[in-house]
């Protein structure tokens, strides 16, 4: 079988997320939203986990949200994150582990959540079998991710930009997948009663220079393996964000930005039945 196409850098994102981790609480406002409703779903579910591990830990914006939207549904919860700067200073268990590169033993975990973190591996299916066989029989999977919408008034600017000034428009802003498309990265892992849903968010800024420090901030600037060929030069940012402001700018002179957050779901098959 023929491996997947490398999308992005995973090393160049785990420098991205270290330069981050310092101040990291100044832009995790998404972090915090995907992670206050991962913990809520868990609320209404009539069992508990012993044994869970955050992927994407970052800050640690899941365990608060857990100790506040549903307490005691946890036993033991490891953090683990990409980046070891992410995880330093905070008591518990922490582990360095790469979501596509899981080091956890088949059937030794009852919960694996992830908070935006499963859009920048390059075989999401394949981080997805790696979290199901790691999950004991009906153990849970809940994953956040950004979805296709998500920066599509900063895509378009920046293409529009580039086929004004160059003729043509390369990739500067990384794919996202398809809301469509969620649930049955699931069913092709081989989880069982998938559910996906989809939380959009749409947040202002003064000017698109805020909205890139943020990014920055969050580590989510742009990965990409294959760089652009030709560099984002001074005119071709400015431009863009001309464009940017006359075509999303809002009445108040702030410009919006949209985030499509994707939540799926997803029970690990429970033991086989004897006849």
């Amino acid at each position: 079988m023929a491996a997947p196409p490398k999308l992005f850098d995973r090393n160049l994102h785990r420098k991205r997320l270290d330069r981050a981790a310092p101040g990291f609480a100044n832009a995790d406002f998404l972090q915090r939203r995907a992670a206050i409703d991962v913990a809520g779903r868990l609320a209404p579910i009539m069992k508990s986990f012993p044994l869970a591990v955050d992927l994407s830990a970052r800050a640690g914006a899941f365990a608060e949200a857990l100790a506040e939207e549903a307490p005691g549904k946890v036993g033991v919860l490891m953090e683990a994150d990409l980046s070891h700067r992410m995880l330093a200073g905070r008591p518990g268990l922490r582990l360095v582990a790469d979501d596509e590169r899981l080091p956890f033993a088949d059937a030794s975990l009852d919960l694996i959540v992830s908070t935006l973190g499963l859009h920048w591996t390059n075989d999401v299916v394949g981080a997805l079998i790696q979290a199901r066989r790691a999950l004991k029989p009906e153990g849970l999977f809940i994953g956040a991710f950004l979805g296709g919408v998500t920066l599509t008034e900063l895509r378009q600017s920046l293409v529009a930009a580039e086929a004004e000034i160059l003729g043509g428009a390369g990739s500067r802003v990384s794919p996202f997948a398809d809301a469509r498309d969620a649930a049955s990265l699931l069913q092709r892992a081989g989880f069982q009663q998938p559910v996906a849903d989809i939380d959009t968010v749409t947040v202002t800024y003064e000017h698109p220079l805020k909205l890139l420090a943020d990014l920055r901030q969050m580590g989510e600037t742009s990965v990409l393996a294959e760089r652009h060929p030709k560099p984002l030069t001074r005119r071709l940012l400015a431009r863009a964000f001309e464009l940017y402001a006359e075509r999303f700018g809002t009445p108040d002179g702030r410009i919006p930005a949209t985030f499509e957050i994707l939540t799926i779901t997803g029970w690990a098959p429970g033991p086989p039945t004897s006849r």
